[in-house]
């Protein structure tokens, strides 16, 4: 067991020891945010056949090609077509066809102008004439069979993660049902004899609860899914129960709590007694104290109790994680450059991970501004923050204006991006 080690070596542990998750099967309503397992293809071509972007006029970009001001074409309109239907003539030199948004084209025509630049006698339909004043370029406003997919041809790949607009790509290209990842099952464990329930009033020496639901939104967040265990006391053989409870019913398990060198922090040692402890601190702050086992080819990691640092030591160790095991391409959160509204200040040699808010500034660059209170006992700094300004090892102070990175989460407040 390595007593410290660096940040990069402690995700690469952690990222070395998981697989991705076993695939199932789901209906497309419910696939959002997960990440396909097999290849999907489609069906059909997507357009099934050339139809109209707009609503406006079939016709023959040829027939007003040397149309203009002072010498308008006239076309005459053969043809009403909504969408779902299908003119079955074909258009003639000198004919045009009203034609709605998502119509088929009908034969004989090859652009589509809108109606609002044209001109017609009565209401423009079947039996009135066109003028056009100007010219139409080839393809105008047509939306061509197979442009976005062919019936044979990758839609989506394995490792994608499906959006919105996936799913609406998805069901245009008949995958109704899709192979997708499961999502992962994270036990959470909270330790110390000092918690009491949220729902409950803390008598002298206790404190509420309140990581074990930090955690659970991190879980959700990461897109996995949450099992919390009722609070352990600071006893050995609890604890010890509690955990291979835990390492046998869920896919990785953290606890919050009892990781550091106290008299009552067994964690280290139960999960040594139960697996293969690779390393017991981590050199970051918040969050130094962090354990990670191997317990029966299930994934340990046991957060230190202050709340930023459970939250710290998560986002950074067991984020990356969690995305390897549900298939995904990007593990990380996306680190970024931005400037230092504020002096970012530390001692020691750790890595530091500052809680700070985002704005942008008059010329629209990013500016991190760290919060002057860093105590890793707070939540509300946390809930405020939308990023982590990072301050190397080697480094104490950064001054404001100077450009730093920063690990955007994307789950503060302010929403700047």
């Amino acid at each position: 067991m390595s007593e410290l080690v660096q940040i990069k070596e402690a995700q690469d542990a952690i990222l070395d020891s998981v697989v991705a998750m076993p695939a199932e099967r789901i209906a497309l309503e419910s696939a959002l945010g997960r990440t396909l397992a097999a290849d999907c293809v489609s069906d059909i071509d997507i357009a099934p056949f050339d139809n109209s972007a707009m609503d406006g006029f079939a016709l023959k970009a040829e027939d007003v090609a040397a149309a203009s001001e002072g010498a308008p074409v006239q076309l005459e309109i053969v043809a009403y077509i909504p969408a779902g239907a299908c003119y079955e003539g074909e258009l003639q030199a000198g004919q045009t066809a009203r034609i709605m948004t998502g119509a088929i084209m009908p034969a004989g025509a090859d652009t589509v102008e809108v109606i609002e630049k044209v001109s017609f006698t009565g209401e423009g339909m079947v039996g009135d004439t066109l003028t056009l004043n100007q010219s139409i370029d080839l393809g105008k406003n047509v939306r061509y069979k197979g442009e976005e997919a062919q019936a044979g041809s990758l839609v989506l790949p394995a490792g994608a993660t499906i959006d919105s607009a996936g799913m609406g790509l998805l069901a245009s290209t008949g995958n109704v049902e899709v192979s997708v990842h499961k999502k992962p099952l994270v036990g959470i464990i909270s330790l110390g004899t000092e918690l009491v329930e949220a729902k409950d009033l803390p008598g002298p020496g206790q404190i509420r609860n309140s990581n074990v639901y930090a955690l659970i939104g991190c879980v959700h967040n990461a897109g996995a899914e949450a099992k919390s265990y009722p609070i352990q006391p600071d006893d050995y053989g609890a604890i010890k129960a509690t955990l291979a409870l835990a390492i046998s019913e869920c896919d990785f398990v953290v606890s919050s709590g009892g990781a550091g060198g106290g008299d009552y922090d067994f964690i280290t040692e139960i999960a040594g007694e139960l697996g293969h402890v690779f390393y017991k601190y981590v050199n970051m702050r918040p969050g130094k104290a962090q354990t990670f086992a191997m317990i029966e080819g299930t994934p340990f990691l046991g957060l230190a109790g202050n709340p930023a640092a459970a939250i710290c030591g998560f986002e950074m160790l067991v984020y990356p994680a969690l995305q390897k095991m549900q298939g995904k391409a990007q593990l990380f959160h996306p680190i970024q450059r931005a400037i230092l509204g504020a002096d970012a200040k530390k001692k020691g040699d750790r890595w530091n991970f500052q809680r700070a808010s985002l704005a942008r500034n008059e010329e629209g660059k990013l500016v991190a501004t760290p919060y002057s209170n860093q105590s890793s006992a707070l939540f509300g700094v946390f809930h405020n923050s939308d990023c982590l300004v990072i301050v190397p090892g080697e480094v104490n102070h950064i001054p404001a204006g100077e450009e730093v990175d920063i690990v955007h989460f994307d789950i503060g407040s302010n929403g700047v991006i």
